[in-house]
């Protein structure tokens, strides 16, 4: 089973690595390859080859993937990385932080 401890459109806090502190929105998440897309985190030169006759290539930065072990949610109240607690409220689950009980 490849479940992740991240959704896309978390906020999460990149915890090592060169981009290690970096906080960002999570663009798209792999679970197969157990990765993930962070906004702003581990930039790549990525070099673009022309589609149509005219058009010029181009290097272009880009985000990269991250193995999903290297973010940690964050919580907004605590200002940090946190990991993830679950409570059932009303029949539905929902991620609370484990620190202070904050729902992520």
């Amino acid at each position: 089973m490849n479940t992740i401890h991240v959704k896309k459109g978390d906020t999460v806090i990149v915890v090592s690595g060169n981009s290690k502190g970096t906080k960002g929105k999570v663009l798209e998440v792999s679970p197969k390859e157990r990765k993930v897309i962070v906004e702003g985190a581990n930039i790549v030169t990525k070099h673009v080859k022309p589609r149509r006759q005219g058009e010029a290539g181009s290097i272009v930065k880009v985000e990269g993937a991250l193995y999903a072990c290297k973010v940690q949610l964050y919580c907004s109240k605590c200002g940090k990385g946190v990991r993830a607690g679950y409570k059932n409220e009303n029949g539905k689950t929902v991620r609370v932080c484990k620190k202070c009980g904050a729902e992520l």
